[in-house]
């Protein structure tokens, strides 16, 4: 059920039996130029409808913006950083936290969100309260090794082409990720922002936009090449996604909070 659909009322009878609140969580960011903007919105918003579909759970209106600084070099791209997130998010859940809510369900849509979603988890838990984090696209790989991907991969495709087959620009699906080693071929680009010298990965943090004019970046994925998405294999996943969140947020709710710590 959507909190957006519902009067007060409505929330103070669903207290009356759960305290679990599920928030999406996404980003505005570039994901190559085969995929929308919206990607790491748009597949954690459609698990939630396909969730209302199996589940009863109080579904909160999606969080659009995360910390995505590292692609802030691609315009339209828009980050709050991961300080703006977490005071978002602190915010939003404490409100939450004030009505009764004590078990909060993060759907996940984007690996740059994690620290802040971390943050506001144990926040929470010395409040009394117990967060998860439900990043999508690994528990997809872990549900079906076979659907593992990265950023703007066969893996994030497919679940565009899940939400709407045409959001994917075709055209563009072969189109390289034209990797550069801007730090200098002795300093060889690695995987996302990390660079290898003598076998060894070492992360320097820089924007995306340094390292290809692309940015899809499955680089550290071999084998996840958009190419391989299906609409088929979309619809599958998300709703074995769905399928894992319903049965997860079930048991979650059994759990007991400790009491509100004071450190």
């Amino acid at each position: 059920m959507y909190l957006a659909k519902m009067n007060y009322r409505e929330v103070e009878q669903y207290l009356q039996t759960s305290d679990t609140v599920l928030i999406p969580v996404g980003s505005l960011e570039n994901h190559g130029l085969h995929l929308p903007l919206g990607t790491d919105f748009l597949i954690p918003d459609k698990i939630a409808a396909l969730l209302d579909g199996r589940s009863d759970i109080l579904i909160a209106p999606t969080v659009n913006y995360g910390a995505t600084d590292d692609l802030s070099g691609f315009p339209g791209t828009v980050s709050i950083g991961t300080e703006g997130l977490i005071y978002l998010l602190k915010a939003i859940c404490d409100q939450f936290y004030r009505y009764g809510f004590r078990h909060f369900l993060i759907l996940n849509g984007h690996g740059g969100n994690t620290a802040a979603i971390q943050a506001v988890g144990m926040h929470l838990y010395r409040k009394g309260a117990y967060l998860a984090n439900l990043n999508w696209w690994l528990m997809a790989g872990q549900i079906n090794p076979s659907w593992a991907g990265g950023h703007g991969g066969g893996e994030e495709t497919a679940g565009i082409l899940a939400v709407d087959p045409a959001l994917v620009k075709y055209e563009y699906l072969k189109e390289p990720e034209g990797i550069r080693n801007d730090l200098g071929d002795n300093l060889p680009y690695g995987a996302w922002t990390s660079i290898s010298y003598k076998g060894v990965s070492v992360t320097v943090p820089r924007e995306i936009r340094d390292i290809t004019d692309n940015g899809w970046l499955v680089h550290s994925f071999k084998g996840d090449l958009p190419t391989r998405a299906t609409e088929a294999m979309g619809q599958e996943m998300l709703n074995a996604v769905a399928d894992y969140i319903a049965d997860f947020a079930a048991e979650f709710e059994k759990t007991i909070p400790k009491k509100e710590n004071h450190l």
